[in-house]
């Protein structure tokens, strides 16, 4: 049976602009849709665009606080009696904006929406690309996250009395995930980054392993920068799939963040939206039948959405050509969906991320395994 998949978007979602200089664009959220469009992608009867909605105050506040929430609509409609730097907005990754509520609360509720939508068995995987603002904290904006999406929706997950594994690829650890279940054993995260020596927001350790029921529930894989999809794919398979094996989740939850790519402009990371996909494919293969994906960090704007373009194939079993439908191409100068399978990594580099990768998965091996009774043997 096919599975039925779901593409949550309008482009209300695209129109807000952080500032001029901003490195993230909600612009490749459009372009996403419009490669996928050029795909014939939601042709298909088990594929459905569909149209969001708004986070009601309520829902945000599964989370965050009501004094947060409050500042957020007050600085987003230009009242400075707010000092947005108390809530951690202000020149630099989170600048204060016009209609910064509207587009956030969009954003968070397109990811509740979905999830919904997979507890009503509306359909099999719905993958919100303008979610997955996993930094947020709950009283204050952190790493050009306004509300944490991920956390609300899997708290309504879980207010089903489900089990959730969320498993976060972006090249940024998955911190305010983390944060919110490190207590509990509900929940299982798992993130693999750019170790948090090298870029933002400098945590998410191997030693990072949950508290309390948590122990043994947060799981972190960080990785060197210029790791490539050989030593990347390696590390995910020597994790991921036993401990999902073991968790058994009703619900897969996932952030798809395509920073980890060569070309992004602020990470360090060197992965090909074919290597990006086929750790997508990696979880796919383990979706229990529901299945949460969320967009994420990605700054190169047609890598991500080459990347999203491929990832909603795998959760929509659909295949895509090579070579990018006529239109998109003549208006972006964009001509092929994957990259080239070779980057020229220096083999120094690539000898010291194997190493780095290899030493963060024993580390996970012995710290986090025995807890779940995964056997090493």
């Amino acid at each position: 049976m096919a599975r039925r998949a779901a593409f949550l978007y309008d482009d209300r979602l695209a129109g807000h602009v952080l500032s001029d200089t901003h490195p993230m664009r909600p612009v490749r959220l459009r372009y996403t849709h419009e490669l996928l469009d050029g795909y014939h992608a939601f042709d298909d009867h088990e594929s459905a665009l569909i149209a969001p909605r708004s986070a009601t105050e309520d829902e945000i506040a599964w989370l965050h606080t009501r004094q947060y929430i409050d500042a957020v609509r007050q600085i987003g409609a230009g009242d400075w009696s707010v000092n947005p730097s108390v809530h951690n907005f202000g020149p630099g990754d989170n600048p204060p904006y016009e209609g910064m509520y509207d587009a956030a609360i969009l954003s968070t509720g397109a990811s509740v929406q979905a999830a919904e939508m997979l507890i009503a068995g509306e359909v099999d995987a719905a993958f919100n690309i303008s979610g997955g603002l996993h930094h947020a904290m709950p009283n204050y904006a952190y790493g050009f996250c306004v509300f944490n999406d991920p956390v609300i929706a899997i708290k309504r997950l879980v207010a089903e009395g489900m089990r959730v594994a969320y498993v976060d690829i972006d090249c940024h650890h998955g911190d305010g995930v983390q944060h919110a279940f490190y207590d509990t054993n509900a929940v299982l995260t798992i993130s693999l980054h750019e170790s948090g020596v090298f870029l933002f927001p400098g945590t998410g350790s191997v030693q990072e392993t949950g508290a309390g029921l948590g122990r043994g529930y947060s799981v972190n894989v960080p990785m060197y920068p210029y790791t490539t999809d050989d030593v990347y794919l390696w590390a995910f398979r020597e994790v991921v799939p036993r401990l999902l094996d073991s968790f058994r989740p009703d619900v897969l939850v996932t952030q798809l963040g395509i920073d980890s790519h060569y070309l992004d402009p602020i990470t360090h990371m060197a992965l090909t939206v074919q290597g990006f996909a086929e750790a997508v494919a990696e979880l796919g293969v383990r979706s229990p039948g529901k299945w949460l994906a969320m967009g994420g960090g990605g700054y190169d704007l047609h890598a991500v959405a080459r990347a999203w373009t491929l990832a909603f194939g795998v959760m929509s079993e659909q295949t895509f050509a090579n070579e990018i439908p006529t239109a998109y191409a003549e208006a972006y100068d964009v001509d092929s969906l994957r990259d080239p399978d070779e980057l020229p990594i220096e083999e120094s580099v690539r000898k010291d991320a194997r190493a780095f990768a290899e030493a963060s998965v024993q580390t996970v091996h012995r710290l986090i395994f025995p807890q779940h009774g995964i056997s090493l043997a």
